[in-house]
């Protein structure tokens, strides 16, 4: 029968509490679950570092890769690459208006007749004077 009365005794504690009756109140427990709250914060902050420390090492091993067979990280690849395409190349033909070379474009009849000028250097005279008229 004692086992019994025990049990009966321990349940008829927890129906108390699901009828929603007065649980027992730990005095201590606010200070319990801080301390609980402030270990998990130092092992989250532990963690961080432990990983901060690994990810240092891997880079450090990154670099020395990258040195020894002269390779570049992927931000100074990228980072020419862009450079490489906002420089207009020699002869593009999407180079801006400002890099076309002095001399061409808007200043087309001075550049005419500078060629004329001289084509006319090396014609004959009778050709010569025909063109002149």
């Amino acid at each position: 029968d004692q086992p019994r009365v025990l049990f009966c005794a321990g349940a008829t504690k927890d129906m108390g509490k699901m009828l929603g009756g007065e649980e027992e109140k730990d005095p201590d427990a606010q200070k319990k679950e801080e301390e609980r709250q402030e270990a998990l914060r130092q092992q989250e902050e532990e963690r961080k570092a432990k990983h901060a420390r690994m990810e240092a090492e891997r880079e450090k091993v990154r670099q020395q890769i990258r040195d020894k067979y002269g390779l570049k990280k992927k931000e100074e690849k990228e980072a020419e690459e862009k450079a490489a395409l906002e420089q207009p190349c020699e002869g593009s033909l999407t180079r801006p208006k400002k890099a076309i070379p002095a001399g061409c474009g808007d200043e087309e009849e001075e550049e005419e007749e500078s060629i004329l000028d001289t084509v006319l250097k090396y014609l004959p005279g009778p050709l010569q004077d025909m063109f002149k008229k």
